[in-house]
């Protein structure tokens, strides 16, 4: 898991092509311009979904983690708590959806307040809750980038 302003970026392009080709893609788009929908970078390879949505209360959150994907979540206008957990400390609720790439835990983890401006990249050992309020449901507009790893 790796937390960081957006226009650092490219502190992380060394990591893996696949995620500073991510990096690149938004350094290069009118993200504010895109409506909420998915978006091809590169077939199922790398795609984008653009999300806005009201937070929620943490007991409404659930544990969540991926095989093939690699997320890079990117606030663009809000604040978002996600919480974080290794997949070997949670208990699986939900066998994996293959279909749907993700798997549902419980248990408990460490929570990071997203600003507006700043991304958190998950690997398919980070179990993550996104989506949750600061104090109050609020509107949050994100983007994710799912770069295949599998």
């Amino acid at each position: 898991m790796i937390i960081d302003r957006i226009e650092r970026a490219q502190r992380y392009y060394g990591l893996n092509e696949g995620i500073e080709r991510a990096f690149r893609y938004l350094a290069a788009t009118d993200l504010y311009a895109l409506a909420p929908g998915r978006y091809a970078i590169d077939g199922e390879r790398m795609f984008v979904i653009v999300e806005q949505y009201q937070t929620k209360p943490r007991e409404q959150g659930r544990w969540e983690a991926h095989r093939r994907y690699i997320d890079v979540q990117v606030i663009l206008a809000g604040v978002e708590v996600m919480g974080y957990a290794p997949v070997e400390d949670l208990q699986v609720t939900e066998a994996y959806d293959a279909a749907r790439d993700i798997k549902w835990f419980s248990g408990s983890g460490d929570w990071l307040t997203v600003p507006s401006g700043a991304f958190v990249v998950f690997f398919p050992e980070d179990g993550h809750m996104p989506g949750l309020a600061t104090d109050a449901p609020a509107t949050v507009r994100k983007v994710v980038v799912k770069i295949a790893c599998a």
